[in-house]
């Protein structure tokens, strides 16, 4: 979470004293709810961005971050009817699509979550994290082919990202390609990624 500037009450007071002259601002409300957001207040933060999206019909980053709320609240069915909203207002917003991916993925509806998470790769393909989820997606539904396609996709955009080698492992793994995973493990760790205990102790058995 981003350190709040010493002002960070007084900057609070100032928006809401214009919200009693002008009730209907929505950069007001906004620059509320992102101030009490980052100061942890989440609920008054809801409330702001709801006034936000309420007064602005342009105003898609405030429901983005009545999505990001609900998803540290850990509701996932607002996370997506949220990050939908967003898209209502600005369809070419990748990240919407990528949050509703993984919305979805957690909540096990996999065809969902990989409709949401190949739109948002054509709409913007360097969201490593919507690559990385689609291979999770794909080994949910047992497609272990478009898994590893994936998987080897993203390695290939950001062969640095730990997270996308895991993965990868896993879907070599399920398709019996033991070598291969015991390599993109390897890598996953090698760039700081702490593995399944389980995972790294049933791919030993497979190390020559």
């Amino acid at each position: 979470m981003k350190k709040m500037p010493q002002d960070a009450e007084s900057f609070i007071e100032e928006q809401k004293r214009r919200l009693m002259e002008n009730p209907e601002c929505a950069t007001s409300s906004y620059n509320l709810g992102v101030a009490l957001m980052e100061q942890g207040r989440y609920d008054e933060a809801l409330e702001a961005f709801r006034d936000a999206v309420e007064n602005s019909g342009r105003m898609f980053e405030g429901w983005v971050n009545i999505g990001y709320i609900y998803y540290l609240k850990g509701d996932l069915e607002m996370v997506v009817e949220a990050n939908k909203r967003a898209i209502e207002v600005e369809p070419r917003y990748a990240r919407g699509y990528a949050n509703m991916g993984f919305a979805y993925l957690q909540m096990g509806k996999s065809d969902e979550a990989i409709s949401a998470l190949k739109k948002a790769i054509e709409l913007n393909p360097k969201i490593v994290q919507a690559w990385s989820n689609l291979v999770s997606a794909y080994l949910q539904k047992d497609m272990v082919k478009e898994a590893i396609e994936t998987g080897e996709k993203l390695v290939e955009i950001a062969p640095d990202f730990p997270l996308g080698h895991n993965n990868l492992a896993v879907a070599y793994y399920s398709d019996e390609q033991y070598e291969k995973a015991i390599e993109h493990l390897d890598k996953a760790i090698e760039l700081g990624f702490k593995p399944h205990p389980a995972f790294v102790k049933e791919l030993e058995r497979y190390k020559k």
